[in-house]
């Protein structure tokens, strides 16, 4: 049977450190889906449809590899699934009682899920999809710390809104 994972996020927008989790992931697992889930936490940037767009885009090469998107409960997708893995990346300490959290309660939601958490690559630690937007926003260079492609969207988008580089 094969073994599928689920690296769910809000990818707004998907940062090298998210593809450091997802291509170590990858080595991992036979299947491992890329799954945008909805947080009524946070206000997203860019749309579910550009996000969906971009991570597509930056994993096109990933053989066994899905991009989706869910807006319920994290295991009950897992369960639609037939998935019982939870990928999470942690970057610094400040992430873990955040994410053990969570781990807990899908545990509790679902005794079969079992949640796996994998350091970032060391030059990623400091990298957030929030401090991402936030440079960007301002006109600061995050290129090298998005894909190419991420990069360009990011640009784009913000000199829509009258931000110069």
């Amino acid at each position: 049977m094969k073994k599928l994972a689920v690296y769910p996020g809000s990818f707004d927008p998907i940062t090298n450190g998210h593809m450091d989790i997802i291509r170590r992931s990858l080595h991992m697992f036979d299947e491992l889906i890329v799954l945008i889930a909805y947080n009524p936490a946070k206000k997203t940037n860019f749309s579910l449809d550009e996000r969906l767009a971009m991570l597509r885009e930056v994993t096109k090469e990933c053989k066994n590899l899905s991009v989706d998107s869910y807006d319920g409960l994290l295991v009950d997708y897992l369960r639609k699934k037939s998935a019982d893995v939870i990928i999470r990346g942690l970057r610094a300490l400040s992430d873990f009682e955040y994410e053990f959290q969570l781990a807990l309660m899908n545990r509790r939601l679902n005794r079969e899920i079992e949640t796996l958490f994998l350091m970032t690559g060391y030059q990623w630690f400091y990298t957030s999809s929030t401090i991402i937007n936030e440079a960007a926003s301002m006109g600061g260079s995050v290129e090298g710390l998005v894909p190419d492609i991420v990069n360009e969207k990011l640009i784009e988008k913000y000199s829509k809104r009258g931000v110069k580089k």
